[in-house]
Protein backbone atom coordinates (compact mmCIF):
# COMPACT_ATOMS: atom_id res chain seq x y z
CA UNK A 1 0.00 0.00 0.00
CA UNK A 2 1.46 3.33 -0.97
CA UNK A 3 1.94 6.11 1.51
CA UNK A 4 -0.65 8.19 -0.28
CA UNK A 5 -3.24 5.45 0.08
CA UNK A 6 -2.26 4.73 3.65
CA UNK A 7 -2.90 8.33 4.70
CA UNK A 8 -5.96 9.82 3.08
CA UNK A 9 -6.83 13.34 3.91
CA UNK A 10 -8.48 13.81 7.24
CA UNK A 11 -6.69 10.90 8.85
CA UNK A 12 -5.11 13.16 11.41
CA UNK A 13 -1.56 12.11 10.53
CA UNK A 14 1.18 13.38 8.24
CA UNK A 15 3.82 11.26 6.57
CA UNK A 16 4.18 7.48 6.86
CA UNK A 17 2.66 5.91 9.94
CA UNK A 18 5.11 5.02 12.68
CA UNK A 19 4.48 1.33 13.46
CA UNK A 20 5.33 1.63 17.15
CA UNK A 21 2.90 4.52 17.57
CA UNK A 22 0.08 2.79 15.71
CA UNK A 23 0.53 -0.40 17.72
CA UNK A 24 0.69 1.46 21.05
CA UNK A 25 -2.46 3.48 20.36
CA UNK A 26 -4.50 0.53 19.14
CA UNK A 27 -3.34 -1.65 22.04
CA UNK A 28 -4.31 1.13 24.46
CA UNK A 29 -7.78 1.23 22.91
CA UNK A 30 -8.06 -2.54 23.42
CA UNK A 31 -6.99 -2.21 27.04
CA UNK A 32 -9.61 0.49 27.61
CA UNK A 33 -12.36 -1.80 26.31
CA UNK A 34 -11.23 -4.67 28.52
CA UNK A 35 -11.07 -2.28 31.49
CA UNK A 36 -14.72 -1.44 30.85
CA UNK A 37 -15.61 -5.10 31.16
CA UNK A 38 -13.80 -5.69 34.46
CA UNK A 39 -14.64 -2.43 36.22
CA UNK A 40 -18.15 -3.65 37.03
CA UNK A 41 -17.10 -6.95 38.65
CA UNK A 42 -16.53 -5.63 42.21
CA UNK A 43 -19.94 -3.95 42.08
CA UNK A 44 -21.95 -7.09 41.32
CA UNK A 45 -22.76 -8.06 44.94
CA UNK A 46 -23.71 -4.46 45.77
CA UNK A 47 -25.74 -3.56 42.67
CA UNK A 48 -29.13 -4.49 44.19
CA UNK A 49 -28.58 -1.93 46.96
CA UNK A 50 -27.12 0.71 44.67
CA UNK A 51 -29.91 0.43 42.07
CA UNK A 52 -32.87 -0.46 44.28
CA UNK A 53 -33.58 -3.69 42.38
CA UNK A 54 -33.54 -7.41 43.06
CA UNK A 55 -30.38 -9.47 42.54
CA UNK A 56 -31.96 -11.34 39.62
CA UNK A 57 -32.93 -8.09 37.90
CA UNK A 58 -29.50 -6.50 38.33
CA UNK A 59 -27.91 -9.36 36.39
CA UNK A 60 -29.33 -7.62 33.30
CA UNK A 61 -26.64 -4.99 33.80
CA UNK A 62 -24.19 -7.75 32.86
CA UNK A 63 -26.29 -9.72 30.39
CA UNK A 64 -27.07 -6.58 28.37
CA UNK A 65 -23.36 -5.99 27.72
CA UNK A 66 -22.91 -9.57 26.55
CA UNK A 67 -25.85 -9.42 24.15
CA UNK A 68 -24.94 -6.00 22.75
CA UNK A 69 -21.34 -7.06 22.18
CA UNK A 70 -22.38 -10.22 20.36
CA UNK A 71 -24.68 -8.28 18.03
CA UNK A 72 -22.26 -5.40 17.44
CA UNK A 73 -19.10 -7.41 16.76
CA UNK A 74 -19.97 -8.92 13.34
CA UNK A 75 -21.91 -5.85 12.21
CA UNK A 76 -19.15 -3.37 13.07
CA UNK A 77 -16.56 -5.63 11.47
CA UNK A 78 -18.40 -5.71 8.16
CA UNK A 79 -19.06 -1.97 8.27
CA UNK A 80 -15.34 -1.46 8.88
CA UNK A 81 -14.46 -3.40 5.74
CA UNK A 82 -16.99 -1.40 3.74
CA UNK A 83 -16.62 2.16 5.02
CA UNK A 84 -13.40 2.37 7.01
CA UNK A 85 -12.03 0.49 10.00
CA UNK A 86 -10.74 3.60 11.77
CA UNK A 87 -14.13 5.24 11.38
CA UNK A 88 -15.89 2.28 12.98
CA UNK A 89 -13.23 2.10 15.70
CA UNK A 90 -14.01 5.69 16.62
CA UNK A 91 -17.75 4.96 16.54
CA UNK A 92 -17.18 2.05 18.93
CA UNK A 93 -15.15 4.21 21.31
CA UNK A 94 -17.92 6.81 21.17
CA UNK A 95 -20.38 4.12 22.30
CA UNK A 96 -18.03 3.24 25.16
CA UNK A 97 -17.83 6.86 26.31
CA UNK A 98 -21.58 7.38 26.00
CA UNK A 99 -22.40 4.17 27.84
CA UNK A 100 -19.92 4.86 30.62
CA UNK A 101 -21.36 8.35 31.09
CA UNK A 102 -24.91 7.01 31.31
CA UNK A 103 -23.81 4.43 33.90
CA UNK A 104 -21.96 7.12 35.88
CA UNK A 105 -25.18 9.16 36.08
CA UNK A 106 -27.37 6.15 36.98
CA UNK A 107 -29.03 5.47 40.31
CA UNK A 108 -31.64 2.98 39.10
CA UNK A 109 -31.67 -0.18 37.01
CA UNK A 110 -33.12 1.07 33.71
CA UNK A 111 -30.46 3.68 32.87
CA UNK A 112 -27.74 1.30 34.09
CA UNK A 113 -28.90 -1.37 31.64
CA UNK A 114 -29.02 1.22 28.85
CA UNK A 115 -25.50 2.37 29.66
CA UNK A 116 -24.14 -1.17 29.84
CA UNK A 117 -25.77 -1.91 26.49
CA UNK A 118 -24.00 1.06 24.93
CA UNK A 119 -20.74 -0.11 26.47
CA UNK A 120 -21.27 -3.54 24.93
CA UNK A 121 -21.47 -1.95 21.48
CA UNK A 122 -17.74 -1.18 21.77
CA UNK A 123 -16.83 -4.88 21.76
CA UNK A 124 -15.44 -4.75 18.21
CA UNK A 125 -12.53 -2.43 19.07
CA UNK A 126 -9.87 -5.14 19.34
CA UNK A 127 -10.89 -6.89 16.13
CA UNK A 128 -10.94 -3.56 14.28
CA UNK A 129 -7.56 -2.64 15.74
CA UNK A 130 -5.96 -5.82 14.42
CA UNK A 131 -7.54 -5.20 11.01
CA UNK A 132 -6.01 -1.71 10.91
CA UNK A 133 -2.63 -3.24 11.75
CA UNK A 134 -2.94 -5.51 8.74
CA UNK A 135 -3.47 -2.52 6.47
CA UNK A 136 -0.83 -0.23 7.96
CA UNK A 137 2.11 -2.24 9.29
CA UNK A 138 4.97 -3.80 7.34
CA UNK A 139 4.79 -7.61 7.16
CA UNK A 140 7.78 -8.12 9.46
CA UNK A 141 6.05 -6.18 12.27
CA UNK A 142 2.61 -7.70 11.87
CA UNK A 143 2.93 -10.94 13.85
CA UNK A 144 4.29 -9.37 17.03
CA UNK A 145 1.92 -6.40 16.82
CA UNK A 146 -1.22 -8.49 16.46
CA UNK A 147 -0.09 -10.84 19.24
CA UNK A 148 0.30 -7.82 21.50
CA UNK A 149 -3.12 -6.52 20.48
CA UNK A 150 -4.56 -9.93 21.28
CA UNK A 151 -2.99 -9.76 24.74
CA UNK A 152 -4.53 -6.35 25.44
CA UNK A 153 -7.69 -8.02 26.76
CA UNK A 154 -5.66 -9.84 29.39
CA UNK A 155 -3.67 -6.71 30.23
CA UNK A 156 -6.85 -4.72 30.77
CA UNK A 157 -8.26 -7.41 33.03
CA UNK A 158 -5.00 -7.59 34.97
CA UNK A 159 -5.03 -3.86 35.62
CA UNK A 160 -8.76 -3.36 35.88
CA UNK A 161 -9.84 -5.82 38.54
CA UNK A 162 -7.55 -4.72 41.41
CA UNK A 163 -7.96 -1.04 40.46
CA UNK A 164 -11.75 -1.39 40.36
CA UNK A 165 -11.77 -3.20 43.70
CA UNK A 166 -9.68 -0.43 45.25
CA UNK A 167 -11.91 2.34 43.89
CA UNK A 168 -15.07 0.51 44.91
CA UNK A 169 -13.77 0.23 48.49
CA UNK A 170 -12.46 3.80 48.82
CA UNK A 171 -14.62 5.99 46.54
CA UNK A 172 -18.13 6.44 45.23
CA UNK A 173 -18.99 3.64 42.79
CA UNK A 174 -19.95 6.11 40.06
CA UNK A 175 -16.26 7.04 39.79
CA UNK A 176 -15.58 3.67 38.16
CA UNK A 177 -17.70 4.62 35.17
CA UNK A 178 -16.38 8.17 35.00
CA UNK A 179 -12.91 6.59 34.84
CA UNK A 180 -13.97 4.36 31.94
CA UNK A 181 -15.45 7.36 30.11
CA UNK A 182 -12.25 9.36 30.60
CA UNK A 183 -10.05 6.58 29.25
CA UNK A 184 -12.40 6.21 26.29
CA UNK A 185 -12.03 9.90 25.44
CA UNK A 186 -8.23 9.66 25.63
CA UNK A 187 -8.24 6.59 23.38
CA UNK A 188 -10.46 8.31 20.82
CA UNK A 189 -8.26 11.41 20.72
CA UNK A 190 -5.16 9.28 20.22
CA UNK A 191 -6.80 7.35 17.39
CA UNK A 192 -7.91 10.55 15.66
CA UNK A 193 -4.47 12.14 15.84
CA UNK A 194 -2.13 9.17 15.39
CA UNK A 195 -3.86 6.35 13.49
CA UNK A 196 -4.47 6.70 9.74
CA UNK A 197 -7.60 5.55 7.96
CA UNK A 198 -7.03 2.62 5.63
CA UNK A 199 -7.91 2.91 1.96
CA UNK A 200 -8.78 -0.81 1.86
CA UNK A 201 -12.56 -0.45 1.62
CA UNK A 202 -15.05 -2.49 -0.35
CA UNK A 203 -17.97 -0.04 -0.35
CA UNK A 204 -21.22 -1.49 -1.66
CA UNK A 205 -24.56 -2.15 0.02
CA UNK A 206 -24.73 -3.29 3.63
CA UNK A 207 -26.56 -6.58 4.21
CA UNK A 208 -29.34 -5.37 6.49
CA UNK A 209 -31.31 -8.60 6.27
CA UNK A 210 -28.23 -10.65 7.13
CA UNK A 211 -27.38 -8.36 10.04
CA UNK A 212 -30.92 -8.54 11.41
CA UNK A 213 -31.06 -12.32 11.07
CA UNK A 214 -27.70 -12.94 12.74
CA UNK A 215 -28.51 -10.47 15.52
CA UNK A 216 -31.85 -12.16 16.23
CA UNK A 217 -30.24 -15.61 16.31
CA UNK A 218 -27.42 -14.47 18.61
CA UNK A 219 -29.82 -12.71 20.98
CA UNK A 220 -31.94 -15.85 21.33
CA UNK A 221 -28.93 -18.15 21.68
CA UNK A 222 -26.96 -16.11 24.21
CA UNK A 223 -30.04 -15.11 26.18
CA UNK A 224 -30.95 -18.78 26.57
CA UNK A 225 -27.40 -19.66 27.60
CA UNK A 226 -26.97 -16.82 30.08
CA UNK A 227 -30.43 -17.00 31.69
CA UNK A 228 -31.15 -20.71 31.29
CA UNK A 229 -30.02 -21.54 34.82
CA UNK A 230 -32.44 -18.94 36.26
CA UNK A 231 -35.38 -19.87 34.05
CA UNK A 232 -34.72 -23.62 34.03
CA UNK A 233 -32.98 -25.41 31.15
CA UNK A 234 -36.13 -27.35 30.32
CA UNK A 235 -38.48 -24.37 30.72
CA UNK A 236 -40.67 -23.33 27.81
CA UNK A 237 -38.87 -19.99 27.49
CA UNK A 238 -35.39 -21.51 27.32
CA UNK A 239 -36.38 -24.25 24.87
CA UNK A 240 -38.23 -21.75 22.68
CA UNK A 241 -35.21 -19.44 22.53
CA UNK A 242 -32.88 -22.28 21.52
CA UNK A 243 -35.38 -23.45 18.89
CA UNK A 244 -35.80 -19.99 17.42
CA UNK A 245 -32.03 -19.48 17.36
CA UNK A 246 -31.49 -22.67 15.34
CA UNK A 247 -34.34 -21.92 12.95
CA UNK A 248 -33.20 -18.34 12.33
CA UNK A 249 -29.58 -19.45 11.80
CA UNK A 250 -30.68 -21.93 9.13
CA UNK A 251 -32.68 -19.30 7.26
CA UNK A 252 -29.88 -16.77 7.73
CA UNK A 253 -27.31 -19.19 6.30
CA UNK A 254 -29.42 -19.75 3.19
CA UNK A 255 -29.76 -15.98 2.74
CA UNK A 256 -26.02 -15.35 3.18
CA UNK A 257 -25.13 -17.97 0.56
CA UNK A 258 -27.34 -16.22 -1.97
CA UNK A 259 -26.52 -12.59 -1.13
CA UNK A 260 -24.14 -10.76 -3.49
CA UNK A 261 -22.47 -8.90 -0.61
CA UNK A 262 -23.19 -10.99 2.50
CA UNK A 263 -22.56 -9.90 6.05
CA UNK A 264 -20.47 -13.07 6.50
CA UNK A 265 -18.98 -14.89 3.53
CA UNK A 266 -19.84 -18.44 4.54
CA UNK A 267 -17.79 -19.92 1.71
CA UNK A 268 -14.67 -18.26 3.05
CA UNK A 269 -15.62 -19.24 6.60
CA UNK A 270 -15.95 -22.87 5.53
CA UNK A 271 -12.33 -23.08 4.43
CA UNK A 272 -10.42 -25.58 6.49
CA UNK A 273 -8.00 -23.07 7.98
CA UNK A 274 -10.68 -20.56 8.95
CA UNK A 275 -13.22 -23.15 10.11
CA UNK A 276 -10.95 -25.07 12.46
CA UNK A 277 -9.36 -21.90 13.82
CA UNK A 278 -12.81 -20.56 14.68
CA UNK A 279 -13.80 -23.86 16.28
CA UNK A 280 -10.60 -23.83 18.32
CA UNK A 281 -11.34 -20.23 19.31
CA UNK A 282 -14.77 -21.16 20.63
CA UNK A 283 -13.40 -24.05 22.66
CA UNK A 284 -10.50 -21.92 23.89
CA UNK A 285 -12.98 -19.28 25.03
CA UNK A 286 -14.79 -22.02 26.95
CA UNK A 287 -11.58 -23.26 28.54
CA UNK A 288 -10.16 -19.85 29.37
CA UNK A 289 -13.06 -18.64 31.50
CA UNK A 290 -13.36 -21.75 33.64
CA UNK A 291 -10.49 -20.21 35.60
CA UNK A 292 -12.31 -16.88 35.92
CA UNK A 293 -15.23 -18.71 37.49
CA UNK A 294 -13.32 -20.88 39.93
CA UNK A 295 -10.47 -18.77 41.28
CA UNK A 296 -12.54 -15.85 42.65
CA UNK A 297 -14.85 -18.21 44.51
CA UNK A 298 -12.03 -20.26 46.01
CA UNK A 299 -10.33 -17.09 47.18
CA UNK A 300 -13.47 -15.53 48.68
CA UNK A 301 -15.13 -18.54 50.33
CA UNK A 302 -14.65 -18.55 54.14
CA UNK A 303 -11.73 -20.51 55.59
CA UNK A 304 -14.26 -22.39 57.71
CA UNK A 305 -15.22 -24.40 54.63
CA UNK A 306 -11.83 -26.11 54.74
CA UNK A 307 -10.93 -25.15 51.17
CA UNK A 308 -11.89 -21.48 50.87
CA UNK A 309 -9.17 -18.89 51.49
CA UNK A 310 -11.33 -16.08 52.93
CA UNK A 311 -9.80 -13.27 50.88
CA UNK A 312 -11.19 -9.91 49.68
CA UNK A 313 -11.97 -8.84 46.13
CA UNK A 314 -8.78 -6.79 46.15
CA UNK A 315 -6.75 -9.95 46.75
CA UNK A 316 -8.73 -11.69 44.00
CA UNK A 317 -7.63 -8.98 41.57
CA UNK A 318 -4.00 -9.18 42.67
CA UNK A 319 -3.97 -12.98 42.35
CA UNK A 320 -5.42 -12.89 38.83
CA UNK A 321 -3.35 -9.92 37.65
CA UNK A 322 -0.26 -12.02 36.75
CA UNK A 323 -2.42 -13.93 34.26
CA UNK A 324 -2.79 -10.87 32.05
CA UNK A 325 0.81 -9.79 32.52
CA UNK A 326 2.04 -13.23 31.48
CA UNK A 327 -0.18 -13.03 28.39
CA UNK A 328 1.53 -9.76 27.48
CA UNK A 329 4.99 -11.23 28.06
CA UNK A 330 4.14 -14.31 25.99
CA UNK A 331 2.94 -12.34 22.94
CA UNK A 332 6.43 -11.83 21.40
CA UNK A 333 7.25 -15.50 21.98
CA UNK A 334 4.04 -16.50 20.21
CA UNK A 335 4.98 -14.39 17.20
CA UNK A 336 8.50 -15.87 17.13
CA UNK A 337 7.27 -19.48 17.22
CA UNK A 338 4.69 -18.74 14.50
CA UNK A 339 7.40 -17.21 12.33
CA UNK A 340 9.74 -20.20 12.65
CA UNK A 341 7.40 -23.17 13.10
CA UNK A 342 4.08 -21.87 11.82
CA UNK A 343 0.99 -20.60 13.68
CA UNK A 344 -0.54 -24.08 13.75
CA UNK A 345 2.29 -25.28 16.00
CA UNK A 346 1.90 -22.21 18.21
CA UNK A 347 -1.83 -22.80 18.65
CA UNK A 348 -1.30 -26.48 19.48
CA UNK A 349 1.43 -25.61 21.99
CA UNK A 350 -0.81 -23.00 23.63
CA UNK A 351 -3.61 -25.55 23.99
CA UNK A 352 -1.28 -28.04 25.66
CA UNK A 353 0.02 -25.44 28.11
CA UNK A 354 -3.54 -24.44 29.08
CA UNK A 355 -4.50 -28.11 29.53
CA UNK A 356 -1.44 -28.63 31.74
CA UNK A 357 -2.30 -25.57 33.82
CA UNK A 358 -5.84 -26.77 34.47
CA UNK A 359 -4.59 -30.29 35.18
CA UNK A 360 -2.18 -28.89 37.76
CA UNK A 361 -4.97 -26.88 39.38
CA UNK A 362 -6.95 -30.03 40.17
CA UNK A 363 -4.43 -30.79 42.92
CA UNK A 364 -3.07 -27.28 43.61
CA UNK A 365 -5.82 -25.02 44.92
CA UNK A 366 -5.15 -24.79 48.64
CA UNK A 367 -2.87 -21.73 48.82
CA UNK A 368 -2.65 -18.32 47.20
CA UNK A 369 0.75 -19.00 45.63
CA UNK A 370 -0.65 -22.15 44.01
CA UNK A 371 -3.52 -20.23 42.42
CA UNK A 372 -1.09 -17.56 41.19
CA UNK A 373 1.06 -20.27 39.61
CA UNK A 374 -1.92 -21.97 37.96
CA UNK A 375 -3.28 -18.67 36.69
CA UNK A 376 0.10 -17.73 35.23
CA UNK A 377 0.54 -21.06 33.42
CA UNK A 378 -2.92 -20.79 31.90
CA UNK A 379 -2.18 -17.17 30.94
CA UNK A 380 0.99 -18.28 29.15
CA UNK A 381 -0.95 -20.84 27.13
CA UNK A 382 -3.68 -18.36 26.25
CA UNK A 383 -1.06 -15.82 25.20
CA UNK A 384 0.54 -18.32 22.84
CA UNK A 385 -2.78 -19.36 21.32
CA UNK A 386 -4.30 -15.92 20.96
CA UNK A 387 -1.11 -14.69 19.32
CA UNK A 388 -1.39 -17.42 16.67
CA UNK A 389 -5.08 -17.09 15.81
CA UNK A 390 -4.69 -13.77 13.95
CA UNK A 391 -2.29 -15.21 11.40
CA UNK A 392 -4.35 -18.35 10.98
CA UNK A 393 -7.60 -16.55 10.26
CA UNK A 394 -6.22 -13.67 8.25
CA UNK A 395 -3.82 -15.82 6.28
CA UNK A 396 -6.85 -17.37 4.57
CA UNK A 397 -9.12 -14.42 3.79
CA UNK A 398 -8.82 -11.50 1.35
CA UNK A 399 -8.13 -7.95 2.50
CA UNK A 400 -11.73 -7.04 1.70
CA UNK A 401 -12.92 -9.33 4.53
CA UNK A 402 -10.28 -8.58 7.16
CA UNK A 403 -12.45 -6.92 9.81
CA UNK A 404 -15.41 -9.22 9.20
CA UNK A 405 -13.22 -12.31 9.67
CA UNK A 406 -11.64 -10.82 12.80
CA UNK A 407 -15.06 -10.06 14.23
CA UNK A 408 -16.44 -13.52 13.51
CA UNK A 409 -13.47 -15.09 15.30
CA UNK A 410 -14.06 -12.78 18.27
CA UNK A 411 -17.73 -13.75 18.27
CA UNK A 412 -16.89 -17.45 18.34
CA UNK A 413 -14.71 -16.91 21.39
CA UNK A 414 -17.49 -14.92 23.06
CA UNK A 415 -19.95 -17.75 22.50
CA UNK A 416 -17.44 -20.17 23.99
CA UNK A 417 -17.07 -18.09 27.15
CA UNK A 418 -20.83 -17.79 27.49
CA UNK A 419 -21.24 -21.57 27.29
CA UNK A 420 -18.39 -21.96 29.79
CA UNK A 421 -20.21 -19.71 32.25
CA UNK A 422 -23.39 -21.76 31.90
CA UNK A 423 -21.71 -25.17 32.18
CA UNK A 424 -19.57 -24.17 35.15
CA UNK A 425 -22.55 -22.53 36.83
CA UNK A 426 -24.59 -25.71 36.52
CA UNK A 427 -21.69 -27.83 37.80
CA UNK A 428 -21.11 -25.64 40.84
CA UNK A 429 -24.83 -25.53 41.57
CA UNK A 430 -25.23 -29.30 41.43
CA UNK A 431 -22.14 -30.33 43.44
CA UNK A 432 -22.69 -28.55 46.73
CA UNK A 433 -22.05 -29.01 50.41
CA UNK A 434 -24.00 -27.48 53.31
CA UNK A 435 -22.44 -25.22 55.92
CA UNK A 436 -25.08 -24.37 58.48
CA UNK A 437 -28.08 -23.29 56.43
CA UNK A 438 -26.04 -22.26 53.37
CA UNK A 439 -25.32 -24.53 50.38
CA UNK A 440 -21.96 -23.79 48.80
CA UNK A 441 -20.07 -25.37 45.89
CA UNK A 442 -18.02 -28.29 47.17
CA UNK A 443 -14.29 -28.68 46.70
CA UNK A 444 -14.92 -31.49 44.21
CA UNK A 445 -17.15 -29.14 42.19
CA UNK A 446 -14.21 -26.80 41.65
CA UNK A 447 -12.01 -29.73 40.67
CA UNK A 448 -14.60 -30.91 38.15
CA UNK A 449 -14.79 -27.45 36.54
CA UNK A 450 -11.01 -27.29 36.27
CA UNK A 451 -10.93 -30.78 34.76
CA UNK A 452 -13.54 -29.67 32.22
CA UNK A 453 -11.34 -26.69 31.38
CA UNK A 454 -8.39 -29.03 30.79
CA UNK A 455 -10.50 -31.27 28.59
CA UNK A 456 -11.74 -28.31 26.57
CA UNK A 457 -8.16 -27.20 25.95
CA UNK A 458 -7.36 -30.70 24.63
CA UNK A 459 -10.36 -30.46 22.29
CA UNK A 460 -8.95 -27.15 21.02
CA UNK A 461 -5.64 -28.98 20.47
CA UNK A 462 -7.52 -31.53 18.34
CA UNK A 463 -9.10 -28.79 16.22
CA UNK A 464 -5.70 -27.14 15.79
CA UNK A 465 -4.23 -30.46 14.65
CA UNK A 466 -6.78 -30.49 11.81
CA UNK A 467 -5.38 -27.26 10.36
CA UNK A 468 -3.29 -27.39 7.16
CA UNK A 469 0.21 -28.70 7.81
CA UNK A 470 1.93 -25.39 7.09
CA UNK A 471 -0.56 -22.60 7.59
CA UNK A 472 0.33 -19.34 5.78
CA UNK A 473 1.44 -16.52 8.02
CA UNK A 474 -0.34 -13.19 7.89
CA UNK A 475 1.76 -10.65 6.08
CA UNK A 476 3.87 -13.09 4.08
CA UNK A 477 5.03 -11.57 0.80
CA UNK A 478 3.76 -14.55 -1.18
CA UNK A 479 0.17 -13.93 -0.19
CA UNK A 480 -1.91 -11.66 -2.43
CA UNK A 481 -3.05 -8.48 -0.79
CA UNK A 482 -6.19 -7.77 -2.71
CA UNK A 483 -9.57 -9.36 -2.83
CA UNK A 484 -12.63 -8.68 -4.93
CA UNK A 485 -15.69 -9.01 -2.74
CA UNK A 486 -17.86 -9.69 -5.73
CA UNK A 487 -15.79 -12.71 -6.74
CA UNK A 488 -16.84 -16.03 -5.22
CA UNK A 489 -14.41 -17.14 -2.57
CA UNK A 490 -12.01 -19.88 -3.51
CA UNK A 491 -12.89 -22.91 -1.45
CA UNK A 492 -9.59 -24.75 -1.62
CA UNK A 493 -8.27 -25.71 1.76
CA UNK A 494 -5.50 -23.68 3.21
CA UNK A 495 -5.46 -21.08 0.44
CA UNK A 496 -4.08 -17.73 1.45
CA UNK A 497 -5.78 -14.77 -0.19
CA UNK A 498 -4.60 -11.98 1.96
CA UNK A 499 -2.01 -10.68 4.27
CA UNK A 500 -3.22 -9.95 7.70
CA UNK A 501 -3.60 -10.64 11.29
CA UNK A 502 -6.65 -11.98 12.94
CA UNK A 503 -8.65 -11.43 15.98
CA UNK A 504 -7.77 -10.90 19.55
CA UNK A 505 -8.84 -12.22 22.75
CA UNK A 506 -11.65 -10.98 22.81
CA UNK A 507 -13.49 -9.56 23.55
CA UNK A 508 -15.48 -10.42 23.86
CA UNK A 509 -15.41 -12.47 25.33
CA UNK A 510 -14.73 -9.95 25.74
CA UNK A 511 -18.05 -9.11 27.17
CA UNK A 512 -18.70 -12.50 28.63
CA UNK A 513 -15.94 -11.88 31.12
CA UNK A 514 -18.53 -9.85 32.98
CA UNK A 515 -20.86 -12.81 33.08
CA UNK A 516 -18.19 -15.26 34.13
CA UNK A 517 -16.70 -13.20 36.89
CA UNK A 518 -20.10 -11.96 37.91
CA UNK A 519 -21.30 -15.51 38.40
CA UNK A 520 -18.31 -16.25 40.56
CA UNK A 521 -18.92 -13.26 42.79
CA UNK A 522 -22.64 -13.78 43.10
CA UNK A 523 -22.30 -17.32 44.45
CA UNK A 524 -20.20 -16.35 47.43
CA UNK A 525 -21.96 -16.45 50.83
Amino acid sequence: MSEALAHPSGSGTSGPPRPDTVVAVLAFAGIVVSLMQTLVIPLVPELPGYLGASASDTTWAITATLLAGAVATPVVGRLGDMYGKRRMLLASLAMLVAGSTVCALSDSLAPMVVGRTLQGLSAGVIALGISIMRDELPPERLGGATAMMSASLGIGAALGLPAAAFLADHADWHLLFWTAAGFGVVAAVLVVTLVPESSARTGGRFDLVGAAGLSAALLCLLLAISKGADWGWASATTVALFTVAVAVLLVWGRWELRARQPLVDLRTTARRQVLFTNLASAVFGFSMFAMALVLPQLLQLPKATGYGLGQSMMVVGLVMAPNGLVMMATAPLSARISRTKGPKVTLMLGALVVAAGYGLSVTMMSAIWQLVLVSSIIGAGVGLAYGAMPSLVMGAVPVSETAAANSLNTLMRSIGTSVSSAVAGVTLAQLTTTFGSVALPSENAFRVVMAIGSGAALVAFGFAACLPRRSPLAGTPSAPVTGDPSTPADTSEGTSEGTSAGTSAGTSTGTSADTSAGTAVETRP
